[in-house]
């Protein structure tokens, strides 16, 4: 009895597991074929976009320029000690370009932008909107998910751009600002460890990867969550935790294959 009651505990977590990953797949071969009928309607994916992304501006930016300042105080005293305080700029910079930028990014958008999806959708669904969609012969994925799934994956590298910039004025204002700093030295070391191909668009394309998978996982847990109040609730919750670690795993991946 201790034996299957062990196999059980980790069968089922292990069998959960797989069965969302075929759900998934299912649910992002059945966008795809619905790009046709979305690219036709931009006005669908241009009302994802402002909700995923416009409205996500202020807290990516006030973060970003919090993280840079952060790091301008950390990298500055860190430097300090080896008398290389010069290359400050470049060390911000390509942390916030290589790995900070996309991560941070992604977690603050599934947290804000991913939740709201999740919870959107299953609100529709508990209240039986998406029923009334396919009564009406409306495809709901269609309708409703494949639009939200464009403007999720369009908003990511747009909002990570802006992550980047607003992290890098912050370090500027440490170092340049408030540690006095030189100013051309600081823009002028960055320039010149700075790579456009290996830094800045190796970054942007993690920032898409990363726009996918959340933006999946996020429409996922709202298109399968309970009809009920709190399927809901423990949808959106799942959609910020599935998130962060699918961030930081594929993270990993993308690091090795990139840099």
């Amino acid at each position: 009895m201790k034996i299957n009651l062990i196999i059980q505990k980790i069968g089922h977590p292990l069998s959960s597991f797989i069965i969302m990953l075929g759900q998934s797949s299912r649910l992002l071969l059945s966008i795809i074929m619905s790009m046709g009928y979305v690219l036709k309607r931009p006005h669908l994916i241009l009302k994802e976009i402002f909700y995923s992304g416009v409205l996500s501006l202020l807290i990516i930016a006030v973060s970003g320029w919090f993280v840079g300042m952060v790091l301008g105080l950390q990298g500055y005293n860190t430097l300090q000690r080896f008398g290389s305080v010069s290359v400050l700029g470049s060390l911000v910079a390509l942390s916030l370009l290589r790995e900070l930028g996309p991560v941070l990014c992604a977690i603050l958008f599934a947290s804000r932008a991913g939740s709201g999806i999740t919870a959107e959708i299953g609100l529709m669904k508990a209240t039986e909107q998406l029923d009334a969609m396919s009564v009406m012969a409306i495809d709901p994925i269609k309708r409703v998910i494949a639009p939200k799934f464009i403007g999720g994956i369009i908003a990511m590298p747009l909002l990570t751009a802006l992550f980047d910039a607003s992290g890098i004025l912050g370090s500027h204002f440490v170092g340049v600002t408030m540690l006095k700093l030189d100013n051309g030295m600081f823009w002028s070391q960055m320039q010149d460890s700075v790579s456009f191909q290996q830094d800045v668009v190796n970054g942007l394309l993690k920032a898409v990867v990363f726009g996918v998978f959340v933006t999946l996982i996020s429409v996922y847990q709202g298109f399968n969550a309970k009809a009920t109040a709190e399927g809901v609730s423990a949808a959106t919750t799942r959609t910020v935790v599935h998130s962060a670690l699918a961030v930081l795993a594929i993270d990993f991946i993308l690091t090795a294959f990139m840099f």
